[in-house]
């Protein structure tokens, strides 16, 4: 509007009183009146353009969607609208519908800018954001690998994460074939991708194929061993259910000794209970709790204990257990690495900032 006014001057004075006209009810809270008024002036001088432009963005940006929507479909009317200005108008109609959750006829207008050289890309995303939004896949891959080839910017993890949606989605029809032909194209687009080999694994294990979980499963550690810690429990299912209890063993403290984690510290305490005693289990948890200290760690300690009820620090360790239990009993277990959003669920897309693979477990005391 600023840049409008300066080319004032240069415009018949019925325009300019129109103008500051227009904008007097726009400051009196007279919206109505000022679309009136700015619409009959698009008649009159196209360089009004920007100005209406502006004006339907400020509206959407105030939740005032159908006056948006008004002024870019009269925008749009015009057949002397220069074509670089009409797609623009297009652009911010197609928001406004999306604003609106008339998504289908926001598809349209960015279906047709997306085979514009001026607003490709910017229609890609906003088509992108939508098939996410409406859970098509399919649509969503093919809008992704276009947006590829026109931008040249990496989305094989944004990909990956789709085949794996479409996947889950055949799993739950028993669709088993599709699911591992929608795994095998997830982890060929990004053989990083942890969600691909868990749900491989799942589907491996559900078929009693307990050799290929185990291979899907020890894939997440060339992955990403942030998410280690997500197959340490399944790990332990595939090694009971084929008789491997040592593997098992040996695997865990590989584990152990590598990262770190707590939950394979944990799974060995159990294991060593149940081998070879209570008092191996403590000595086990002493010794790492000194190497790295947990609540969980201090937790499991205290139910040990607390199984002899004729300590004489029973009364202090129950006082202790309830303290950390209750720490422990809304703790979140993720953490997005983008936003910052804290969940006691795994979400492969951040609720909050809809990035994917960015929620990880949370490392620390009272965490990993």
């Amino acid at each position: 509007m600023a840049r409008y006014q300066t080319g004032l001057q240069s415009t018949n004075s019925s325009l300019s009183a129109d103008y500051f006209k227009g904008l007097n009810h726009l400051l009196n809270e007279e919206p109505d009146k000022a679309i009136d008024i700015f619409i009959k002036l698009i008649e009159v001088d196209s360089e009004t353009v920007e100005t209406h432009l502006a004006l339907g963005v400020l509206f959407r940006r105030r939740g005032e969607v159908e006056r948006a929507i008004r002024i870019h479909q009269n925008l749009i009317r015009r057949t002397t609208l220069h074509p670089q200005q009409r797609n623009l108008a297009l652009f911010e109609l197609g928001q406004d519908y999306r604003h609106a959750g008339l998504l289908d006829r926001a598809e349209q207008l960015f279906q047709e800018l997306s085979a514009s050289h001026t607003h490709r890309v910017l229609a890609l995303r906003q088509l992108l954001e939508i098939y996410q939004q409406e859970q098509d896949w399919e649509k969503a891959i093919r809008t992704a690998q276009q947006l590829a080839e026109v931008n040249n910017e990496a989305q094989h993890t944004v990909i990956a994460q789709y085949y794996c949606e479409l996947a889950e989605n055949s799993l739950r029809q028993e669709q088993y074939k599709a699911a591992q032909q929608t795994i095998t194209k997830a982890l060929k687009t990004d053989p990083n991708c942890v969600r691909a080999s868990l749900i491989e694994a799942q589907l491996a294990f559900q078929l009693a194929n307990y050799k290929q979980a185990l291979v899907a499963f020890q894939r997440v550690e060339q992955q990403d061993t942030d998410y280690l810690t997500e197959v340490i429990e399944p790990l332990q299912a595939c090694y009971q259910q084929l008789g491997q209890p040592d593997e098992l063993t040996r695997y865990l403290r590989h584990i152990l000794e590598r990262y770190g984690s707590i939950t394979p510290m944990l799974v060995l305490a159990k294991l060593l209970k149940q081998q070879q005693g209570e008092q191996q289990a403590v000595d086990f948890i002493v010794k790492q709790m000194h190497k790295r200290p947990s609540l969980r760690g201090l937790d499991y300690l205290l139910d040990l204990a607390l199984e002899k009820p004729d300590s004489i620090t029973h009364e202090h360790l129950l006082l202790l257990k309830d303290m950390t239990t209750q720490l422990l009993k809304n703790k979140p277990v993720y953490k997005c690495r983008r936003c910052g959003f804290t969940a006691r669920k795994l979400h492969w897309q951040c609720p909050s900032c809809k990035q994917w693979n960015t929620l990880k477990p949370i490392q620390g005391i009272d965490g990993e």
